[in-house]
C-alpha cells in the first residue's frame, strides 16, 4: 500500500514547499469582509455628503431675487462649440455652396462668382490672362 508520504519525494521537506492546496476558507472570509467594508465606507460618504448638502443649503445666503429674472446670460466671446461635427458640416455644406453655384459677389461694381469647376474649364479653354496693372500673376 502507497501512502501519502512514499509519493512526496525525500527533498521536498528539505525545499520547504507547501505540500497542500491553499485554504478557500480564509480567502472567501478575506473576501467576504472587504467587500462588507467597501459597502460600509459607501454608505458612510453618502451620509457624509447628504450631511454637507444639507449644511451648505442652511449655512449659505440666500441667492439674489434679481438672478432668477436676468436668464442664464452667454458667456463672453469665444464661445465653445456645444456640437463641433453639426458645425463643420454647416461650415462644409456652405463653403461647398459658395464653390459649387453662381452668384453676386459685388452687384453695384458687376462682379460674380461662378462654380469652380466651371471657371476650370474656362481658364483651360482661354488661358491664364495678366491681371489688370501689369502686375505678375
Amino acid at each position: 500500500m502507497v501512502t501519502d508520504n512514499d509519493r512526496t519525494p525525500p527533498d521536498a521537506a528539505v525545499l520547504g514547499h507547501e505540500e497542500r492546496d491553499v485554504a478557500l476558507r480564509p480567502v472567501v472570509a478575506a473576501a467576504i469582509g472587504l467587500a462588507a467594508v467597501i459597502v460600509l465606507v459607501v454608505l458612510g460618504m453618502r451620509g457624509l455628503l447628504g450631511y454637507y448638502i444639507v449644511r451648505g443649503e442652511r449655512t449659505s445666503p440666500p441667492a439674489n431675487p434679481l438672478a432668477a429674472t436676468a436668464g442664464q446670460p452667454l458667456p463672453p466671446e469665444p464661445r465653445l462649440q456645444t456640437h463641433p461635427r453639426r458645425d463643420l458640416h454647416e461650415l462644409r455644406a456652405s463653403e461647398d455652396a459658395v464653390l459649387n453655384t453662381y452668384g453676386w459677389v459685388d452687384r453695384q461694381s458687376g462682379v460674380v462668382r461662378i462654380p469652380i469647376d466651371r471657371a476650370m474649364e474656362l481658364l483651360a479653354e482661354r488661358g491664364l490672362t495678366a491681371p489688370p496693372g501689369g502686375g505678375s500673376p
